[in-house]
């Protein structure tokens, strides 16, 4: 087996999924500052309220995963679900009726 099919199990994508009410400001900036941590912790939007995240390791998905349940607003719906490289490739993805290129793999740079 090569290191690469190994690294498509280990490598674990962190998908946020939320439903955050935006009836008043208050909510409003509520919802605004979630998406803004999402994205300054290296979340990317998927879809409106769907924002996705490529990790290294299990390990540091679970920090990640912490950092969104610090972040969590007082109201909404927010559920946050881990899958591997390989699970997030069989992903099939449409616009419309049309079948679209799946996106590529992110590049994070990583300083340790």
């Amino acid at each position: 087996m090569s290191f690469d099919a190994l690294n498509q199990y280990r490598c674990m994508w962190v998908l946020v999924f939320f439903d955050i009410p935006v009836e008043t400001k208050k909510q409003q900036k509520a919802a605004a500052k979630f998406r803004k941590d999402l994205i300054k912790d290296g979340f990317t939007m998927f879809q409106f309220s769907i924002y996705m995240r490529n990790s290294p390791s299990r390990e540091n998905a679970e920090v990640h995963t912490q950092r969104i349940k610090n972040m969590l607003p007082e109201y909404g719906h927010i559920g946050i679900l881990k899958i591997t490289d390989k699970q997030f490739g069989m992903m099939e993805l449409f616009f419309s009726k049309r079948n679209i290129e799946k996106p590529g793999i992110a590049q994070q740079l990583e300083l340790f």
